[in-house]
């Protein structure tokens, strides 16, 4: 399994997840230079010093589903996102997100999945972006490409997100929700790629590749302290 690094990150990891860190042998500081399967992060807009945030509200209009968000707050622990595999592709816990694979991403607090469909978002009239299903359970709608430029998704370098089943990309444009939400930022999906929809992988546990499935390279890094 290797060392375990369980110190306490900027962004008040919670403890249940460092408790995992230390039974699973995730990773908790900046030991790994990329994104692993099974990790559990928070993601930056770049654009807009935003966090991919969800919680138990819904929105009012279009879906009626849970809403998505973005905030300015470091340390909310409802911007924790799972890295988990699509439906038909299987994500081996610690091995390097690829370049063009597809994930999904499940909040951890409420066990649903990052999702989009052709639901007009409620401020900018874009394409809606939801959180949907149940425990991690929901349908192909969850399904979301990561666009990088080169072979894995290095954790320094901004990449796009990519939904499968619409090809519009996770974006935010800068509006900003009233009550009871007031002041987040609404999170969408747009068509064309651009600096709103330029996200970064910040805060979080990654999980370690210590054991390597057969016939696959072996990222392991040397360890070294946060």
């Amino acid at each position: 399994m290797g060392h375990l690094n369980c110190a306490v990150l900027p962004g008040f990891v919670p403890i249940i997840l460092l408790l995992l860190s230390c039974i699973f042998g995730l990773s908790v500081g900046t030991e790994l230079s990329f994104v692993t399967c099974g990790s559990v992060i928070k993601l930056l807009n770049i654009k807009h010093n935003v966090r991919l945030h969800s919680h138990d509200v819904r929105y009012g209009s279009g879906s009626g589903q849970q809403s998505v968000t973005g905030v300015t707050a470091v340390e909310d622990s409802n911007s924790y996102w799972s890295v988990r595999g699509s439906g038909d592709a299987f994500c081996y816990r610690g091995t390097p997100v690829k370049c063009g694979q597809t994930i999904r991403l499940t909040h951890v607090n409420t066990g649903r999945n990052l999702h989009s469909h052709y639901f007009a978002s409620p401020l900018s009239s874009n394409q809606e972006v939801s959180a949907f299903g149940e425990e991690g359970d929901g349908d192909h709608l969850d399904e979301w490409t990561v666009q990088c430029g080169g072979s894995v998704w290095k954790r320094e370098e901004a990449v796009h997100f990519r939904h499968k089943a619409t090809e519009a990309l996770l974006a935010v444009t800068g509006e900003q929700y009233g009550r009871p939400i007031h002041g987040q930022r609404e999170v969408h999906a747009m068509q064309s790629p651009s600096q709103h929809s330029l996200w970064k992988a910040m805060e979080g546990i990654f999980m370690k590749p210590s054991e390597s499935p057969a016939g696959s390279r072996d990222y392991s890094h040397s360890h070294t302290e946060f």
